[in-house]
């Protein structure tokens, strides 16, 4: 772990591993399975990287887009870690000179796909070469549970049978409980050393407004905002109409889908990542893996699918730690076509977890509790406290003693035998007739009827408050059915009070976040981002890959004058000292001079 320390400074030019990087990299060189639970932008690539650079021999990264290896691929090289990549882009010859390297021993890791890392001749290679660990990108892919299930990754459940000495990584920022499971047996980890970060991204601001003349809204959001964002949309002909519409109010975007041609969308996600593009409007097709720091903000012009999609897509803006913004534009009828789009797959058990996971999104939509708190309960990561940094926290709804309600609802789950989903759960409180519930004389319960002064709508979002308050969870795996926490014990037993929100009527999105930015000399910032911009376009390489915002803003807190100096930048290491150092000081101090 000294060792690990050493590469973390002098390769990657950082003072100290984030949260369960450490404990991540020590299981592993002692030759342990792990599976990674980080948000994005939480450091889950050093996780394997730094063990890459100890072990000996080849780490293999299984990664599920192309973009993204070369991104990769691209900003190691940049820190002198000698990396490759195999996919589809890469002509006969440049194949055959990777493959030569492989076998020379000249790389120390390999990202590659799950369909070609599973094709025999690929495997009977590796079989020839010291490999020492195989690390899963994006595992949640493997889960039937998880919100991007895919058939390929499916696959790698076998590595471990054919390499059954070589550890094997998983490593995920959007997994709930029945997906980690999932995670584990899928991959068939042995006896696996779990780390389950915080998914709290903290520098991130989540607002909400109903949807009302949404490119509007849009529009007026994206011109308060300074940098590159991302608009998500649900469909071809909405990002097409949205991209038309910014560019017609002089916004630098472009549109993406998967309606445009192969070459056309590589294009625009280079232009994007290299800054040529500031606002990318897409579909989903557009960003999973997307490796650029510095996006500022994101907005979802339509509902997501699930709460792990929406995490995802908002975990884009701010991986550099610096303030970012997160918008989603709320429509009851786009939740209603999103239903009837889902119960029309083709697969009616995958039908039913995606309209669970969607009715949790609708719900988050819905909500009038602190948002960050519904995230990180949704992901078993209970919270308390109130974040300071979302529009409910910033401009909170009025508050009214719930205790009752609450544990009318929590009673009435126990009553039930923790056995019912919550419309159901409603029809009981509210004391209706229905054949299902005579049938199993749930009308001879204590709690039957005892909400009948209510409507449904009210019993719902009473539910859904408690669900994100961590009192009550979903349990994806049996029908989401609704499951006391040990955080109702104290409410049923009369020990505790309850504060719920009513409906909220507006919204204000001039207030200032708690959470304070970082103080920097934004003048040098700029003529540092002008830099870095000229020599990333000499180096064909995304500016983010040179430096990263939050970088680059040290540099304009901090003045460094000298070598020594600027070694001690945040993600300043040895080799981008001596490729970049000279030009970046000669800058700061011309800045410092005049």
């Amino acid at each position: 772990m000294t060792q690990a320390q050493h590469i973390l400074k002098q390769t990657f030019g950082y003072d100290h591993f984030r949260d369960g990087q450490a404990q991540v990299i020590s299981q592993v060189l002692q030759q342990k399975d792990v599976l990674v639970l980080m948000p994005t932008g939480g450091g889950k690539s050093l996780c394997y990287q730094i063990p890459a650079m100890l072990l000996p021999g080849l780490t293999i990264v299984v990664s599920p887009l192309i973009s993204l290896m070369k991104d990769q691929v691209d900003a190691l090289l940049t820190y002198g870690v000698n990396a490759a990549y195999i996919n589809s882009n890469l002509s006969p010859q440049e194949m055959f000179n990777v493959y030569k390297s492989m076998q020379d021993g000249k790389y120390k890791l390999i990202y590659v796909a799950p369909e070609r890392l599973m094709q025999l001749e690929f495997i009977h290679r590796l079989q020839g070469l010291t490999v020492s660990l195989i690390a899963v990108d994006e595992a949640h892919c493997v889960s039937h549970w998880g919100h991007d299930f895919r058939k390929d990754y499916r696959l790698l459940g076998q590595l471990k049978a054919t390499f059954p000495n070589i550890p094997i990584m998983g490593l995920t920022a959007t997994a709930d409980l029945a997906t980690r499971a999932d995670i584990t047996q899928q991959l068939n980890l042995q006896q696996p050393f779990i780390f389950k970060g915080s998914f709290d991204r903290p520098n991130i601001r989540y607002n909400q407004v109903t949807k009302y003349k949404a490119t509007d809204q849009a529009i007026a959001f994206v011109k308060q905002q300074e940098g590159s964002g991302i608009i998500y949309c649900n469909s071809r002909r909405k990002v097409d109409d949205l991209s038309i519409a910014l560019a017609k109010h002089g916004v630098n975007c472009a549109g993406y889908h998967a309606g445009l041609e192969g070459e056309i969308r590589d294009k625009i996600q280079r232009d994007f990542i290299q800054d040529k593009i500031d606002i990318i409007v897409a579909t989903v097709a557009f960003g999973m893996g997307i490796d650029k720091s510095n996006v500022r903000f994101v907005v979802h012009f339509d509902l997501p699918r699930s709460i792990e999609s929406y995490y995802q897509e908002i975990g884009r803006a701010g991986r550099d730690g610096m303030p970012a913004e997160a918008l989603l534009l709320f429509d009851e009828k786009d939740a209603a076509r999103i239903r009837q789009w889902i119960s029309t797959g083709e697969n009616p058990q995958r039908n039913n977890v995606e309209l669970q996971k969607f009715a949790a999104m609708e719900a988050f939509g819905e909500a009038q509790t602190c948002r960050r708190q519904i995230l990180l309960n949704y992901f078993a990561e209970y919270s308390a406290g109130h974040c300071g940094n979302c529009d409910i926290c910033l401009d909170p709804p009025k508050a009214f003693d719930g205790t009752i309600d609450a544990q009318k609802v929590l009673s009435c789950v126990f009553r039930l035998k923790q056995t019912v989903a919550s419309q159901y759960l409603i029809d009981v409180l509210r004391g209706k007739q229905l054949k299902r519930i005579l049938e199993y004389s749930h009308d001879k319960l204590s709690t039957y009827a005892i909400g009948k002064d209510k409507s449904d709508a009210y019993w719902h979002n009473i539910i859904n408050q408690l669900i994100h308050r961590g009192f009550l969870r979903v349990d994806i795996t049996q029908n989401a059915v609704l499951k006391l926490t040990e955080e109702a014990r104290p409410l049923l037993q009369q020990a505790q009070k309850l504060q719920l929100a009513v409906p909220r009527l507006s919204l204000d999105l001039g207030k200032k976040s708690q959470i304070t930015a970082q103080d920097y000399d934004r003048a040098l910032f700029a003529k540092l981002k002008h830099l870095r911009k000229k020599i990333a376009e000499q180096d064909d390489v995304p500016p983010f890959v040179v430096f990263s915002d939050a970088t680059l803003a040290d540099m304009a807190d901090k003045f460094p004058e000298s070598g020594f100096d600027f070694l001690n930048i945040h993600g300043v290491g040895q080799t981008k000292l001596e490729r970049y150092g000279e030009r970046f000081i000669a800058v700061i101090s011309k800045h410092i001079n005049t």
